[in-house]
């Protein structure tokens, strides 16, 4: 062990070590527009570079009127089927995710016979292997659920007699599999976390095959297991409208990359819930409730518009809040009018309020959603208004759910699991060649000097 004379020499080293890393990673931003590179994958005008093809969704925001594009409501198709169309057809029935991840994987809608089979498949493969909550996600647990999932999910491949077969049958199974198992891993890495790090009572419920997902993560996840069906429909489509949303969102991109090198299925979820923990992407919802608590704390009059707006022009002026200047959960890449999937959860948000009563919360998201839009236009001086993304509900729908914060990343990841081993499958079907972009060298070249010559 260090003692404290050596532990602060090794943290001086470090800290001269990051000076040099701050120096030598800085680039010229000027150059990015010399050659043209499309940062972040994008036109100069927000539009993504087309890097690939896919039937598995659409995401549409615009519609041609005599060669000029107009904003629409934006509409997000599954293999085809627009997910609002999907989500009235399934008031038939209670649960559904189970059939959107059919489709999404299968490319179209199932029959009765169909759907049971699959429901009853998942069902069977909604169990981990011997000992693997004690040995696996017991160990070590980790404050990020995310973390653990990326454990669980690598650890999986050592469990597996097949592990690297990239045909479609063996990748199927596999994703099944993990698709099965992702809500446990989630919970119970939770669960133990509680347990080992805040002294918790250590809860293990184990799923029933007859129940659905939505059901089974409720079950899990509360002391009693008991849920009223409105919460568990509404998680539902909660799982159901986050499942897949176009292969150019970050995540189901890395999912393309990582498959088209040829890697196994554990390692290509793994790179993908990497990715979907970033705060600017699956992590969002988090930072919402985040800045709602904020706003909570500096309005407690949530009726008082004035005092609402003063306070979220405080936030674009970058003096209240995180300083980012952002309210989130507002805008998004593509969609300009609406997000297809705020107004569908918004709908079942206003519902789950009146069973929980908290109707004056969501009259107070409804306001600074309403307020922010119209400073947000404002101050960007757009011409056409700024929508509500989808994570600007769906935080206030889980903390309505009881769901701890903790898990409302890992939950996306639940659901989006689906679209990825649709994407990874997809991307072995039709794949051929390693996604490779090019990389422009903007440094020096410099002549080799002898270590003992280097007087700087």
């Amino acid at each position: 062990m260090l003692n404290d004379l050596d532990r602060k020499d090794r943290d001086d080293r470090l800290s001269e070590l990051v000076r040099y890393c701050l120096i030598s990673s800085a680039l010229d931003l000027n150059l990015y527009q010399e050659y043209d590179v499309k940062r972040g994958l994008r036109e100069s005008n927000g539009k993504g570079v087309l890097t690939g093809l896919t039937e598995i969704s659409d995401v549409v925001a615009y519609t041609s009127v005599e060669g000029k594009k107009v904003p629409i409501d934006g509409e997000l198709y599954f293999q085809g089927y627009d997910v609002k169309e999907l989500i009235r057809g399934f008031k038939e029935r209670r649960f559904n995710f189970e059939e959107a991840t059919y489709l999404l994987l299968f490319g179209e809608l199932p029959n009765k016979k169909q759907l049971h089979e699959f429901i009853d498949l998942l069902g069977q493969y909604r169990e981990l292997p011997s000992k693997f909550v004690r040995d696996v996600i017991m160990k070590a647990p980790s404050a990020n659920i995310m973390n653990g999932l990326q454990k669980s999910v690598l650890t999986l491949y050592s469990y597996d007699d097949n592990p690297d077969d990239t045909s479609i049958p063996n990748v199927l199974r596999q994703s099944l599999t993990l698709i099965a198992t992702m809500p446990l891993i989630s919970v119970y890495g939770y669960q133990a976390y509680q347990h080992y790090h805040n002294d918790k009572s250590l809860v293990i419920r184990y799923p029933k095959p007859e129940l659905s997902t939505a059901e089974n993560i409720l079950r899990m996840m509360r002391d009693d297991g008991a849920y009223t069906e409105l919460e568990a429909r509404v998680l539902d489509i909660c799982l159901v409208i986050h499942a897949e949303h176009g292969g150019g969102n970050n995540s189901s991109f890395t999912t393309h990359v990582v498959s088209s090198t040829g890697t196994d299925t554990y390692s290509a979820v793994a790179a993908s819930l990497g990715s979907l923990k970033g705060p600017k992407h699956g992590g969002a919802n988090l930072k919402v409730e985040n800045m709602f608590s904020d706003i909570k704390e500096h309005v407690p009059d949530w009726s008082d518009e004035n005092a609402l707006r003063d306070y979220l022009q405080k936030i674009i002026n970058k003096e209240a809040f995180d300083g980012s200047g952002l309210i989130y959960g507002m805008g998004h890449a593509v969609y300009t009018l609406s997000d297809p999937r705020a107004v569908i959860l918004k709908e079942y948000a206003r519902s789950l309020s009146e069973e929980k009563e908290l109707q004056e919360e969501f009259h107070l998201y409804e306001s600074v959603e309403r307020i922010a839009s119209e400073l947000l236009t404002s101050h960007k001086k757009l011409s056409k208004p700024i929508c509500c993304n989808v994570d600007f509900y769906s935080g206030f729908v889980y903390s309505m759910l009881g769901i701890p914060t903790q898990l409302f990343t890992p939950i996306f990841a639940i659901a989006r699991i689906s679209g990825w081993c649709a994407h990874r499958m997809e991307e072995l079907v039709n794949g051929g060649k390693i996604i490779r972009p090019a990389y422009k060298y903007v440094g020096h070249h410099k002549e080799y000097c002898e270590l003992n010559d280097r007087n700087w």
